[in-house]
């Protein structure tokens, strides 16, 4: 195609005219922007421009975007068409010999004022806009939006309401072993649910690295930054789903990030929210009704596998080995094999440091206790150790283990009357010893 095209203006310089050969120069540059106009005047099919959104502020930012593009094109068009004409007019083939002059001030004035010109033109609608993205005052909703690897967090101001937000894309999608959905890498389990029509003020910051909340629709895009609260804000002009991603890299997982907004019409998102805190409330008395459960093994592992697999296994692995010189391995760990209190410490309060969070607000009692167990006995640790809801809630509380010995002794030995004095000392023997071997670390601290 270069070629062709290379021939074909050979052709014209060596056999046309001169003035012949600029019309057909002026034609194809005419022709290549008509054929142009149509890819940038529908950007959601070519999807070769920026989207127009769906809010008032990504409106003008579209047509700010174009303005400054069409006065770019203008001014190619003048520079190339000044250039072109030049080379073609005064080519040496035509005899025409080279002007030999020095400075001159009045040409340097002109080119200084008119770029001047130009950029303030471009200027005035620019701030505006900037200024208008800027605006997050008379807010009728503010939404935290909290960043971490490799999760987004959301909670409503003045609402009970707060969930995280994961990727759902299959393993198996990612891996390739099976086809990819419509939404690849662009789907989430709980997507941020918002009311259109009215301002929503986001507070963006980051428990870890530096992460980018970015939703193209919206023309939205804010670092989330450890230690640091930046805002943004949008209105949204019509219901539907909207996607984006975080558009900052931060990590091994960074492209596995996803971003789903829900729109809703204002009395759905009324009803939405109501349910949501209704659900909220009763997931809180569920959990404080869990500190009283004791669960057996199997089910502290069935569901410590669970949220191993859902929390932990992107950085430790599924099989526990962790990846070399970058995340520890828990099989054999120090950590997982050694002191129980100090292995909940690390999960509740993370690591500073590294790349370990602190699950304490991510996970409930009931999950941490379990995950806690499942990493203390999957993959050949095999402690025996088994760590209940209320176990962790007294860590929660007060920093240490709850002493049990004493508590199981006293119930050994009031759990029957008097009859086979030996049975009962052997039954109450044989009921403390897993207790006691759990708790007997912590003492020893």
């Amino acid at each position: 195609m270069i070629r062709s095209w290379t021939n074909v203006v050979a052709y014209f310089i060596a056999d046309s005219s001169d003035r012949y050969f600029s019309l057909c120069l002026v034609a194809r540059t005419l022709i290549g922007m008509l054929l142009f106009v149509p890819m940038i005047a529908t950007p959601a099919e070519t999807r070769l421009n920026l989207t127009q959104g769906v809010t008032e502020i990504s409106g003008k930012v579209y047509d700010l975007h174009m303005l400054i593009f069409y006065i770019c094109c203008a001014i190619g068009v003048v520079v190339f068409g000044v250039m072109f004409y030049s080379i073609i007019r005064h080519r040496k083939s035509r005899g025409v010999k080279a002007a030999h002059f020095h400075e001159s001030t009045k040409v340097e004035i002109i080119w200084t004022i008119i770029p001047i010109i130009i950029l303030v033109l471009m200027a005035i609608p620019a701030t505006k806009t900037l200024i208008a993205m800027e605006d997050t005052s008379q807010d009728d909703l503010t939404i935290t939006v909290t960043g971490s690897q490799w999760k987004w967090h959301y909670r409503y101001f003045n609402h009970d309401v707060a969930f995280y937000s994961f990727l759902t894309t299959s393993q198996k999608q990612i891996e390739g072993s099976e086809q990819k959905g419509e939404h690849y890498l662009l789907e989430v389990d709980n997507p941020l649910v918002v009311p259109i029509n009215r301002k929503i003020r986001f507070l963006m910051t980051s428990d870890d690295v530096i992460h980018s909340w970015w939703v193209p629709d919206f023309a939205v895009k804010k670092d989330a930054v450890p230690g640091f609260i930046n805002e943004a804000w949008t209105k949204i002009d019509k219901p539907g789903i909207y996607r984006g991603q975080c558009a900052e890299l931060c990590g091994r997982n960074h492209g596995f990030m996803p971003i789903v907004v829900q729109a809703l019409p204002e009395d759905e998102f009324d009803t939405w929210l109501a349910k949501q805190e209704q659900m909220a409330a009763a997931k809180k008395a569920e959990q404080e009704k869990a500190l009283g459960k004791t669960l057996s093994m199997d089910e502290l592992m069935a569901l410590g596998e669970k949220v191993y697999n859902d929390r932990c296994s992107v950085c430790h692995q599924v099989n526990g080995e962790g990846m070399a010189n970058v995340f520890p391995a828990m099989k054999g760990s120090p950590i997982a094999t050694g002191d129980l209190l100090s292995h909940i410490d690390i999960v509740i309060n993370g690591k500073a440091g590294t790349a370990m969070q602190a699950f304490a607000n991510q996970l409930n009692e009931e999950e941490l206790a379990a995950v806690v167990t499942y990493e203390r006995n999957a993959w050949g640790n095999d402690t025996g150790d088994a760590v209940q809801a209320s176990d962790i809630k007294q860590v929660l509380t007060n920093g240490t283990l709850p002493d049990k010995s004493n508590d199981q002794a006293n119930m050994a030995s009031t759990s029957t009357p008097e009859p086979n004095t030996m049975t009962e000392t052997s039954t109450a023997s044989n009921s403390k010893a897993p207790s006691e071997t759990m708790d007997s670390q912590p003492e020893a601290q």
